[in-house]
């Protein structure tokens, strides 16, 4: 009995020291320490530990740019949060499962997993998980080209946020109000979003959050004509997002700065920028961050009079779109075709 409670002890003592390399940043430790409580709820044996070990793999392999491995872990989750019974534990693996879905882009699948999850949040009263995943989904209707349907359901959010006093959440929140009024064109109202998220993101400490909002502000600048203002801004962030590990967030500043010097007709040093950045979707298995870059490669290769390379790209584009299954960017992708 003794050596039971040492080892229950073990394990938490080992979960709360992950979770704090976790929150700051230090996500290969976070997943070695994950590891080894898997090993100890299983030695236990212990179904339910075993169960948020995994979650907890789940999220670190995430982190680490590892959306397979994550995947299986979740998979894993649910399958035990299922067999004991425990709904919880069974909307939290579903969550994960549609967030790891969508950073793929594979949202139908993603939203399947969020609508699963989603009424057992509710029967749970769990307002905070219930919230953070409707955001998730509002983020898919953006990216979806849906961008008024997610506007509505992220106004509600935001009021839901500031009642429970959630601010990180509050800023993630304002950031994705941000990014639907840059998708419609609204460049002035996404600015004033993504600005008042800044001092939140600053005030809770959150440096991936901060570097993502100050990204954001820098495409405002780009797409008000401030390309220099743009640049300036790219460059500091790529700077945090690399001394944070941030592979996901470096490779979307990448494609900015390519696309900003591509705008200024620096086409070697747009180019330089894109192919870094392609470099690195290729090696998170990013498809939609992959396809976005060819398209813009190929457009500077058109534009060149290179469309021999710019037809390579277009034709490359289109193949990873078929795969995740996207038909906006599928059409999208022929109208880069067609133009040729």
């Amino acid at each position: 009995m003794k050596q039971l409670l040492n080892q229950v002890k073990e394990w938490e003592q080992r979960r709360d020291e992950a979770n704090h390399y976790y929150q700051r940043g230090k996500f290969q430790e976070s997943l070695d320490l994950a590891i080894k409580n898997l090993h100890l709820a299983r030695a236990i044996p212990d179904r339910t530990r075993e169960g948020s070990t995994l979650n907890d793999l789940g999220l670190a392999h995430l982190s680490c740019c590892q959306p397979q491995k994550a995947l299986e872990h979740f998979h894993q989750a649910l399958s035990i949060a299922v067999e004991i019974s425990n709904p919880a534990a069974q909307a939290t693996a579903l969550s994960n499962l549609g967030s790891t879905y969508s950073r793929l882009g594979r949202f139908s699948q993603a939203l399947e997993y969020f609508d699963k999850a989603l009424p057992i949040f509710r029967l749970l009263q769990d307002t905070q998980s219930e919230v953070s995943t409707l955001n998730d989904v509002a983020l898919i209707y953006t990216r979806l080209g849906e961008p008024k349907r997610a506007l509505l359901l992220q106004h509600q959010i935001l009021t839901t946020r500031r009642l429970l006093g959630d601010f990180s959440g509050e800023a993630t929140t304002l950031n994705g109000i941000g990014f639907a009024y840059n998708v419609l064109g609204e460049f002035e109202e996404a600015l004033e979003f993504f600005q008042a998220a800044l001092p939140i993101q600053r005030a809770v400490k959150n440096l991936a959050g901060e570097a993502t909002t100050l990204n954001n502000i820098a495409s405002m600048y780009s797409d008000l004509g401030k390309p220099k203002q743009a640049l300036l801004l790219y460059h500091q962030v790529l700077l945090t997002r690399r001394a944070i590990s941030d592979r996901s967030g470096e490779a979307t500043t990448l494609h900015n700065i390519g696309f900003t010097y591509s705008n200024l007709i620096e086409h070697r040093q747009a180019m330089k920028f894109y192919k870094q950045a392609i470099a690195i979707y290729q090696e998170l298995g990013d498809s939609l961050g992959e396809v976005s870059t060819l398209l813009n490669m190929g457009s500077l290769y058109a534009v060149t009079k290179r469309k021999k390379m710019a037809r390579s790209c277009y034709k490359n584009a289109q193949g990873l779109a078929e795969q995740i299954e996207h038909q906006p960017l599928l059409e999208k992708v022929q109208q880069f075709i067609d133009t040729l």
